[in-house]
């Protein structure tokens, strides 16, 4: 697989099989990974890879915590502004409106819009879950490393036939997700990602693009 093929593939899946990923593809995806760029080469990713007895704890911990109505961990970083201005508040809109208008849903149905995003913390079905750290000392173009470098996994994913969701949702239950992983206190959960082979039976159409008109200026003579 060429890499425009491979970025053209990718898309958060959220319908995976239970088809065991080798833990051999998943060290080869994260020694290539070590290569993405980042500033200064601080390499400032701290990942944790979880599969097995451990994420079924942490699935059955996050689903006692949804049943029983526990409120959000305090947040330690904001996912969004307060105030999302255009174009990016309406091409959110469109995402949901795609997002769960393929799964039947009204705009209006909360409840089921919340039961859909209660998949987040069964990882989607996925039998492999990774979880980046951030040290709280670092700054945002750190953040930005952490970017490039799930996207480099992302991709070497995709080179081996398997499929990904990155998921911020991970750091709404970030103490949850601490009980299982013990990580150090100066590390932030920064989001999840699972990991495994799409079940073509659950799977969506890719949510559009903004044009290149749209995003791109060309400054040239």
């Amino acid at each position: 697989m060429d890499v425009y093929e491979a970025v053209r593939s990718r898309r958060a899946v959220r319908a995976f099989s239970d088809r065991v990923v080798p833990r051999e593809t998943l060290e080869r995806v994260l020694t290539g990974a070590a290569w993405a760029p980042s500033g200064s080469n601080l390499q400032p990713w701290n990942i944790f890879v979880v599969t097995g007895a451990p994420l079924a704890d942490l699935k059955k911990r996050c689903a006692e915590r949804l049943a029983a109505g526990d409120a959000w961990d305090e947040p330690e970083y904001e996912m969004y502004p307060a105030e999302l201005k255009s174009p990016y508040h309406e091409r959110r809109s469109e995402f949901g409106r795609q997002r769960y208008g393929a799964l039947g849903i009204a705009r209006d149905d909360w409840e089921a819009r919340q039961r859909a995003a209660s998949d987040n913390w069964a990882a989607f079905g996925a039998p492999a879950a990774l979880f980046c750290y951030v040290d709280r000392g670092m700054c945002r173009p750190q953040w930005s490393d952490l970017g490039m470098y799930l996207q480099t996994v992302m991709l070497l994913l995709r080179a081996e036939g398997l499929h990904s969701c990155p998921q911020m949702a991970w750091a709404k239950l970030h103490r949850t997700v601490g009980e299982v992983l013990s990580p150090p206190a100066e590390l932030m959960l920064f989001c999840g990602m699972s990991i495994g082979y799409e079940d073509p039976a659950g799977s969506q159409d890719r949510v559009g693009r903004a044009g290149l008109a749209e995003t791109v200026r060309f400054v040239d003579g």
